[in-house]
């Protein structure tokens, strides 16, 4: 992600977190809120208005850049062994996937079978294992990167593999909100690498996105699965049909 990239979004969320709209941002700066949208799509702005931005978010530029900067600093990666751990204990798990998506304490007592003292159990190991501070009254300061991601063929990779992907594919994508669809054709390396920096930039986005939501109450927001697979591949029955 490019620098302006990241400050665009760290700017974007500090908004989203002072409940400033676009339209809000155009009042206050005297522009058109179309304007402001098309500042933030192009990531395009001089100094001086990302300063008079900072401004309304009551922040200053030095601060937009620490905030920059500490998001860098989180975790993108678990070590193999957090990995296993977290896995080994179900439970721990579940309450890892929550503090994620941004789910408070309560919400976590409320919806699932954790009594108090166990999620705050549960909240310590988690502090513990760096994947988040733990904060005076269960609350807490989330240390995972938006750009977080699993050890290539690591414990969490495999246990998604075998207990995740299969049983989210059993299904026929027919409900509301759900969509599958299955591309092929034969590409230039060109053409992959554009292909490949287009799923990577939609990863982070949707990191992004869920950052973001995570500041709704929980009854506007709904568990949703993606899933994104690319790599060199031939159906079987045309691969038999080739020619030594």
């Amino acid at each position: 992600m490019s620098q302006l990239t990241e400050v665009c979004e760290t700017l974007k969320l500090t908004l989203k977190q002072q409940n400033i709209t676009y339209k809000t941002l155009a009042q206050r700066l005297k522009m058109s809120e179309a304007n402001i949208k098309r500042m933030f799509s192009l990531k395009q702005f001089s100094l001086a208005r990302l300063e008079e931005i900072c401004t309304v978010a009551g922040i200053g530029l030095s601060d937009l850049f620490l905030l920059v900067e500490n998001q860098k600093k989180k975790l993108i990666q678990l070590t193999a062994e957090q990995e296993q751990e977290l896995i080994d204990d179900t439970k721990l798990f579940l309450v890892a996937a929550c503090v994620r998506d941004g789910w408070s304490f309560d919400e976590i007592i409320h919806h699932y079978q954790i009594d108090q003292f166990e999620c705050v159990q549960l909240m310590a190991k988690l502090d513990r294992l760096k994947i988040i501070q733990l904060l005076p009254n269960n609350q807490y300061k989330m240390l995972i990167s938006q750009n977080f991601h699993w050890l290539p063929n690591g414990p969490l990779e495999k246990y998604m593999e075998k207990n995740g992907i299969e049983k989210f594919m059993a299904s026929s994508f027919t409900d509301e909100n759900s969509f599958r669809f299955y591309i092929r054709g034969t590409y230039s390396q060109t053409s992959i690498s554009i292909i490949e920096r287009k799923l990577n930039q939609l990863k982070k986005e949707l990191a992004l996105l869920n950052q973001e939501d995570a500041l709704l109450p929980l009854e506007n927001r709904q568990h949703v699965g993606l899933l994104l697979a690319m790599r060199p591949w031939e159906m079987p029955q045309f691969k038999v049909l080739r020619r030594s």
